[in-house]
């Protein structure tokens, strides 16, 4: 899709900063969101009097709102200024989440977080569009680079702040703090950013629904929403069972596990940027063939580690995710020149909304694959990492067709603003 960049990288502008800045907050919000549910568990479920069983619908329940939601929006999604429709939908996350905040009861948590998820699931489609909208191809490696790193920062940051307010407070506490966060955020980009309305000025197709019909029948869209869902399986099958393996199978003790995260963040915040500068200056798929084969290494070395130290597991654990990054972000990348500016909103969406299905999908397939064995260790655990193996060498696969089908050059760029 886009050859090496061999001549002088493009350069940020103030403004540009200030958006990927911006970008960045929002998506680290919402993945936190997304991620404190888990560690909050263990205070949520004496507090509210409910069952593991009651407590994984809760957690579901965003994945699968989030995924309508993206489907919902798709034939809508590219037919309003990305600003407001970011403010909107962020507006509605702040509201799901300060509900979440609020809530006494199981009835009450399961609606907050249906609502949250309805919400904040479509955030990240308009976040990746105009990401497109506003910065030529040159540039997307290390955009996306610094976008994917509010992962890692919900991991260093956000989790341990999650988890000091409510171990010192109360559970409800650090949604009511994510909230009143959100609301400077949603302040500063209302202020500070400008109308993102490049493609409305191309002729829009009358029906929203054939508008999503024609997304979702493109060959090459199609393509790319398997190589998505693939990506997305290999991390979701891994991460729900990270800290019972660590604990049982690798002898960790349960309060170290907090270092692993710690240390696996940091690196992650650290190589984030390297990796999306690389991609840019070296060519996105050179980058995605090295990510892949790093990671699919540490995937088996990983699986198949038997008791062992904790500087090996924090080593052998930042490899792994510096190799899954070192997919995503210049995935990410290459990907965003797949749709045309007309389409770009509805193609995140759905793709945003594979990503949650596919992931919750992956999570339950797991979950069949591995079981509990008599000694209290996880049994078949190397299982799922050949099948994270296989999905990732099909999507490298996958990749490389879609690269070299026709149409896959880069999309005209709009101009920007530099302010």
């Amino acid at each position: 899709m886009t050859p090496a960049n061999t001549s002088q990288p493009l350069q940020f502008s103030r403004y540009q900063k200030f958006v990927v800045g911006m970008l960045a907050f929002l998506q680290f919000a919402v993945i936190l969101d997304f991620m404190l549910m888990s560690p909050l568990g263990a205070v949520i479920m004496p507090a509210l009097a409910i069952g593991p069983k009651q407590f994984g619908l809760v957690v579901s329940a965003y994945a699968f709102s989030a995924g309508l939601s993206g489907l919902l929006t798709a034939g809508f999604a590219d037919r309003f200024d990305r600003k407001k429709l970011l403010l909107f939908f962020y507006t509605g996350f702040i509201i799901g989440t300060l509900w979440c905040g609020l809530a006494q009861s199981f009835e009450s948590l399961l609606l907050a977080r249906i609502v949250t998820g309805l919400f904040g699931g479509v955030i990240g489609s308009v976040v990746l569009a105009i990401s497109t909208d506003l910065f030529p191809v040159q540039m997307r490696g290390r955009v996306m680079g610094l976008i994917q790193t509010a992962f890692a920062a919900s991991q260093v940051l956000g989790i341990p702040i999650g988890l000091y307010l409510s171990n010192r407070w109360d559970w409800h506490v650090p949604f009511m703090a994510m909230a009143a966060l959100g609301v400077v955020g949603g302040l500063f980009v209302t202020w500070r950013m400008q109308p993102v309305t490049a493609h409305l000025a191309v002729p829009q197709e009358h029906s929203p629904w054939m508008h999503l019909f024609h997304t979702v029948t493109e060959p090459r869209y199609l393509m790319a929403f398997a190589t998505t869902a693939l990506l997305t399986t290999g991390g979701f099958m891994l991460m729900p069972f990270s800290s019972a393996y660590a604990v049982s199978n690798l002898g960790i003790d349960l309060h170290s596990l907090p270092t692993v995260y710690l240390v696996t963040g940091l690196c992650t915040i650290f190589f984030g940027p390297m990796i999306g500068k690389a991609a840019d200056a070296f060519g996105k798929f050179r980058v995605l063939i090295l990510g892949t084969a790093l990671s699919i290494l540490m995937v088996l070395i990983y699986t198949h580690l038997g008791p062992t130290s904790l500087p090996l597991l924090i080593v052998v654990n930042a490899f792994m995710f510096v190799g899954i990054f070192s997919r995503m972000i210049p995935f990410q990348a290459l990907v965003s020149s797949v749709p045309a500016t007309t389409q770009r909103g509805s193609f995140n969406a759905i793709s945003a909304s594979i990503q949650q299905l596919s992931g919750g999908i992956a999570s339950v397939v797991a979950g069949h694959i591995v079981t509990l064995g008599a000694d209290g260790k996880l049994q078949h655990f190397d299982t799922v990492g050949y099948v994270v193996v296989g999905t990732s060498l099909v999507a490298l696969m996958l990749l490389w067709r879609l690269q070299r089908s026709p149409g896959s050059g880069p999309t005209p760029q709009p101009a920007t603003t530099v302010v």
